[in-house]
């Protein structure tokens, strides 16, 4: 029992403490009305778009294969660095029974064409030089020699990629060692051995085996509401804050606008591009969201108050000053604005630094 008292003498004294505090600074900077006084301060003021996105490299691509088969093995993981020509994946050949057989039987049948085109030929030329054969029709039979060959080299060439999954003969080199084209880290792995690939074709896709994109070129890639679209130019400043980082800030330029919207839940909104400064202390990873403040106009060292204390009359502006006396009722001086962030405005004339301006209590609503 002793302990709740003592605990409760702690919450009253500190309760009793907070109020004082908060009566205290309530009372600072306020006249006998009850106005608080609202000091006209020196600032800057940034006037600027939103963008809502992410961390993106500029290219990346996707590694695939044109052959099909079984993932035999696997040399890279994810965030290695890789070089044009470095080797990705093995792919090990995994045809069917049916195509085997077809395989080896067009590989027979080729050769029994081979050989009867190669003794026809053979026989013509003999009979050629015995005069016994015109020279049209010896030249129709090494045709049919020469097509008969293609077809027995091309018939092997099939047997060689289905069983193995190469073919070097013939001035072609088809390998089933998938290699990148492109240097740069591997953002991503989507196949283990032993997985199933499908080749790239002109008539499907393909099974995609790695992504790769080069770090070293990271940008911004978001989207902008449709208000501010037509106040950003290409070129401008942009301050990007990364959620990731919250400490630091990214700057960069603007590079591209799309010029044609789309529509996401509901909003209209642009995609806006954002081409990151070299030499940037901040260490960027693809993928980071990140919002972009894409500076239209800024003003430094000028005469500042928030905009909630500006009264509007008549396409005139005006804001109260305190009266005279202790208890005169606040003048109303006309001023001049200048640019504007939502929560604070620029005085261009009329103001001072120092001056104070009333801010009248909310209004009671009975």
């Amino acid at each position: 029992m002793a302990k709740v008292l003592r605990l409760l003498v702690i919450v009253v004294v500190v309760a009793g403490v907070a109020g004082a505090i908060y009566a205290w600074v309530g009372s600072r900077g306020s006249d006998e009305n009850g106005n608080l006084l609202i000091d006209a301060e020196i600032g800057s003021i940034t006037e600027k778009a939103l963008a809502v996105g992410q961390i993106e490299p500029r290219e990346q691509f996707q590694i695939k294969s044109k052959i099909s088969g079984i993932v035999k093995r696997c040399f890279v993981e994810v965030g290695d660095e890789v070089s044009a020509g470095d080797a990705l994946f093995e792919i090990a050949p995994d045809p069917t029974p049916q195509e085997l057989l077809n395989v080896d039987h067009r590989v027979d049948s080729s050769e029994a064409s081979f050989e009867k085109a190669r003794a026809d030929y053979e026989r013509g030329r003999e009979l050629h030089e015995d005069g016994l054969m015109a020279k049209g029709d010896l030249d129709a039979l090494r045709e049919v020699y020469d097509l008969a060959r293609i077809a027995r080299q091309q018939a092997h060439d099939n047997q060689d990629l289905t069983r193995s999954g190469r073919v070097t003969g013939g001035g072609t080199e088809v390998e089933a060692i998938i290699r990148t084209t492109e240097s740069g880290t591997v953002l991503s792995r989507t196949v283990n051995v032993g997985d199933p690939v499908v080749p790239l074709t002109s008539y499907q896709p393909g099974t995609e085996l790695a992504n790769v994109a080069d770090m070293n070129d990271l940008v911004f890639k978001g989207t902008v509401d449709e208000i501010d679209v037509g106040k950003i130019t290409v070129g401008m400043p942009c301050r990007i804050k990364v959620g990731a980082l919250p400490d630091e800030v990214v700057s960069g330029r603007l590079e591209r606008i799309a010029p044609q919207a789309q529509k996401s839940e509901g909003a209209t909104l642009f995609d806006v591009e954002i081409e990151l400064d070299p030499d940037q202390a901040v260490t960027l990873r693809a993928g980071y969201s990140a919002n972009a403040d894409i500076v239209i106009r800024e003003k430094q060292d000028i005469v500042l108050i928030p905009e909630r204390l500006v009264l509007f009359e008549d396409d005139r502006t005006f804001v109260e000053m305190p009266g005279e006396g202790p208890e005169a009722e606040p003048q109303k001086i006309a001023v001049e604005l200048g640019l504007s962030d939502g929560l604070n405005v620029e005085i261009v004339s009329g103001l001072a630094e120092g001056d104070q301006v009333v801010q009248r209590p909310p209004r009671e609503i009975s």
